[in-house]
């Protein structure tokens, strides 16, 4: 009997996104995410959306980037990041409107949104991807390289600045 092998093509996304990329998406499509992207969890949220409320300049530039929500667990000798797996993004969802507002177009993590972020997504047309849940390790194998770029003093929760290849995910809301 013939082999039945069915071979998953996943389609290659390059980070940073823009809307024409965002517009060939589909909600349920596999991916493999390629490029630079930022991290940041509750505590640096926060202060990103307290500055942008006050008028204040932020540390990172928003336009066109993708926030993976997670917070790296410490490396260890000849590695490049420690575990980083998804962190649940429904406790981002109080700062996520504001900086979709202000030029975040993709954003990285588990579960679902709230219906005034799945909002802000359509309006801004931008991209929530979902990743694995308890892969951490698998997925610190995705990231080529790291550098804290912000916040520093948050420790696993400063904002990163990581190049990912192949960095697994699923279209959850657009």
């Amino acid at each position: 009997m013939p082999s039945r092998e069915h071979k998953l093509i996943m389609k290659k996304i390059y980070l940073p996104l823009t809307k024409d990329v965002i517009k060939t998406l589909r909600h349920g499509e596999q991916v493999l995410l390629n490029g630079p992207l930022l991290t940041a969890r509750d505590a640096a949220h926060k202060r990103l959306a307290d500055a942008l409320k006050k008028g204040k300049k932020i540390p990172v530039a928003l336009k066109g980037e993708t926030i993976y929500y997670v917070g790296p667990t410490p490396h260890k000798k000849g590695e490049i990041i420690g575990s980083c797996g998804p962190t649940t993004s429904s406790r981002m969802d109080p700062f996520a409107p504001l900086l979709l507002k202000n030029g975040l177009m993709g954003m990285i993590g588990k579960g679902e949104r709230s219906e005034e972020v799945n909002l802000a997504i359509k309006k801004h047309k931008a991209v929530y991807f979902i990743t694995i849940g308890g892969a951490g390790a698998y997925l610190s194998e995705k990231v080529k390289s790291a550098k804290i770029v912000a916040y520093k003093d948050l420790g696993p929760e400063a904002i990163y600045r990581l190049e990912i290849k192949d960095f697994p995910a699923i279209v959850g809301a657009l």
